[in-house]
């Protein structure tokens, strides 16, 4: 079996994969204040059984939480913890712009979509809202734009009559108080910014492209934008199964 993660700003998520490929189970917990106290609490809760585990890979954009998460592992599992980043990609992947300045996530995503006819943008919505974009297999370069949840917490402590509030699908652009005026802003806001930047793309590059939306507000907006999408939640851990082939 393999232990295959994604270490994000906001979230980690763990899956545990059998030799088929098949998911056996998933964890996520906070990328904050991680210790190895706090993983042996979940590893143990979640039963899982080290001597196993025959391949570890991960996906991170938080080097010091990775470092102790491999320490942790690689102890428990006597196997080397890689990062996907550590490994040569260029037999899964072609990279246009500087490799060291590509979120190892959006190269894992990426590689989940090659060896495909289509072109995609995959819109990513994270602790940042990221938009990547893949031609002939080529991984050609993105964008990185404001979280929505970051914003938003951002605005609210930032400005002191402004609360915290949760995100919505809403129908009216015109606010009647503080919290729907806020709503309306970071709603119309942000499906005015997707569909914008995409279509800025498709001029740019004078192609077509199929969107792949992921993420935690992919819910949220894949019916509320002008631009068809797919939705797929999936698209990290394809990727990091792919990549997991590389490790012998």
């Amino acid at each position: 079996m393999y232990i295959l993660g994604d270490i994000g700003n906001t979230e980690t998520k763990i899956w545990l994969v059998s030799k088929k490929n098949h998911v056996i189970k998933k964890i996520n917990f906070s990328s904050k204040e991680v210790t190895n106290y706090k993983l042996s609490k979940i590893f143990k809760k979640y039963n899982f059984k080290f001597k196993d585990i025959e391949k570890i890979l991960f996906c991170s954009v938080v080097p010091p939480t990775f470092n102790l998460i491999k320490n942790f592992l690689s102890k428990k599992t006597n196997n080397k913890c890689y990062e996907v980043k550590s490994l040569s990609l260029k037999s899964l992947i072609k990279i246009k712009v500087d490799y060291k300045q590509v979120g190892s996530d959006r190269i894992t995503n990426a590689i989940s979509l090659m060896n495909n006819k289509n072109n995609f943008i995959i819109l990513d919505f994270g602790t940042a809202t990221t938009f990547d974009v893949l031609v002939q297999n080529t991984y050609y370069g993105g964008i990185i734009a404001p979280g929505v949840k970051l914003s938003l917490n951002s605005l609210s402590d930032k400005a002191t009559l402004i609360p915290r509030i949760n995100l919505k699908k809403i129908t009216k652009v015109i606010g009647n108080n503080t919290i729907s005026a806020v709503r309306s802003g970071f709603f119309w806001g942000y499906a005015g910014l997707i569909d914008n930047i995409i279509y800025l793309i498709k001029k740019e590059t004078r192609k077509t492209f199929k969107v792949i939306i992921t993420g935690g507000f992919s819910d949220l907006f894949k019916n509320s934008i002008k631009t068809k999408v797919s939705q797929n939640q999936d698209i990290t851990i394809k990727g990091l199964i792919k990549i997991s082939r590389l490790i012998k």
